[in-house]
């Protein structure tokens, strides 16, 4: 299975939350653009349960608010950076890419930066935990 592959398909758990961040943000945005206000934490950490759901997997409501909080943090730098009619189509652009079958670079290359946010904040916490 190539890379590109693995992170479209959340057969693990690390796939479950990269994927899991790639959605909260998609909605993050569209509830963003739609009616000009951000999602709070604790919505996204809703949504998030709500998602797993689908799927029948959970996790713990830490790992949701830490992946909610992923998922914001993309979704501001998206706005922050992006026009709103660039931002627009950006989020409808993520909001199809939800359904596997459609390809999208924007969503591959969005998909790649959830990765990235998540290696980071694994990084972060894994040298935040003192030596034994």
């Amino acid at each position: 299975m190539s890379r590109e592959n693995a992170l479209l398909s959340p057969a693990t758990d690390r796939g479950l939350s990269i994927a899991l961040i790639f959605a909260l943000a998609a909605e993050r945005l569209s509830v963003y653009y739609s009616h000009d206000q951000w999602l709070k934490e604790g919505q996204g950490a809703t949504l998030a349960a709500d998602w797993l759901a689908r799927s029948q997997r959970r996790l713990p409501l830490a790992e949701r608010r830490q992946l909610s909080a992923l998922s914001e943090q993309l979704a501001r730098q998206v706005a922050d950076t992006l026009s709103r009619e660039a931002g627009l189509h950006t989020a409808h652009e993520m909001m199809e890419a939800l359904d596997a079958r459609y390809e999208s670079e924007i969503g591959r290359t969005l998909m790649v930066e959830c990765e990235r946010l998540l290696d980071s904040a694994l990084a972060d916490q894994a040298s935040s935990i003192p030596p034994r």
